[in-house]
């Protein structure tokens, strides 16, 4: 199958390297790929290193493209635009900072020899952590497909390592090119509720088609990421009626922090004392706190766009 893999990239100037050293190294076959980049208004050098980068793909006997998407600042407008521009029967995504390993592709392309399978989800594990945040995400799983795939409401794939059939997107239409985030949620549950019969199922998991990510490693990193989190779940609850996270009762706090103070910190303190790697679990409660509050102020916040419910279509 001829595949078409699509990047959204902003100012990734410093990801550029490495993305296109994993992409340099996929075991797919190189003639029946593309790899399409697809530029959303960045003010370094990026478009500079893949203009360079096209010559040196071409030199070795691979494919790759640019796009561009200047107009709307979203990660699934750039998307859009390279879907539109792809030739492929299968379209992979994957993001410039996700370091694909080399049998990446092949493994996500393999299960759609099954006829049935629309889209197709692979695993986003973290890169080597380097401080006690990204140690924290790492061993919590943070960015395991697991958690979206087993999501109360339906289950979805993140964009960050996904692939679907072109005559989905023909079908269903593309991404909402205004959404900011959620949109891989939405894409996924918008092709699942297009079956009548919601036993069908229409997609697969392959654990082994991994792609690693960077963690957030400072607190307003983190503070970001679950305040995004929180802007996904209510543009989601706006377009699907997903619940809306609820405040947590004082009470609770109160005793989630008696628990931590004294019960956790004699116990874990105790545990590194004698020589065990306990530091994690030391800070996981308050870090958990953190991050709750973060996803619901990010909810609080946030309004769904009235662009945002447009469905981009192909021509």
């Amino acid at each position: 199958m001829f595949v078409t893999v699509v990047i959204p990239i902003y100012n990734g100037e410093s990801d550029l390297p490495d993305l296109l050293a994993c992409l340099r190294s996929q075991t797919y076959p190189p003639r029946q790929v593309e790899y399409l980049l697809v530029d959303n208004n960045s003010q370094d050098q990026t478009i500079a290193g893949i203009t360079q980068a096209i010559v040196e793909f071409e030199k070795a006997g691979l494919t790759l493209k640019l796009r561009s998407e200047p107009d709307i600042q979203s990660s699934y407008a750039a998307r859009n635009v390279g879907i539109k521009a792809s030739s492929g029967e299968i379209i992979a995504f994957t993001d410039a900072d996700c370091r694909p390993q080399p049998q990446w592709l092949e493994k996500l392309i393999t299960p759609f020899e099954n006829t049935e399978i629309d889209l197709v989800f692979g695993e986003i594990e973290g890169l080597p952590s380097r401080n006690w945040l990204e140690r924290y995400a790492e061993k919590n799983k943070v960015l395991s497909q697991h958690y979206t795939l087993e999501n109360s409401f339906c289950p979805y794939g993140q964009t960050a390592n996904l692939a679907a059939r072109r005559s989905l997107f023909e079908r269903i239409g593309l991404f909402r090119p205004f959404l900011t985030t959620g949109g891989d949620a939405d894409f996924c549950w918008r092709a699942l509720k297009e079956s009548h019969d919601q036993s069908e199922k229409k997609w697969y998991f392959e654990p082994q088609a991994i792609v690693f990510h960077r963690h957030r490693s400072t607190l307003m990193e983190l503070a970001k990421q679950w305040q995004r989190y929180g802007r996904s779940n209510r543009y989601l609850h706006e377009l699907h009626g997903v619940e809306l996270m609820t405040q947590s009762k004082r009470s609770y706090l109160i005793y989630l922090w008696a628990r931590w103070l004294l019960r956790e910190i004699p116990r874990y303190l105790l545990e590194i004392i004698r020589g065990k790697d306990a530091g994690i679990m030391l800070i996981s409660t308050p870090i958990n706190i953190y991050c709750n509050a973060q996803r619901l102020k990010g909810q609080s916040q946030a309004k769904l766009p009235d662009l945002a419910r447009q469905i981009e279509y192909f021509p």
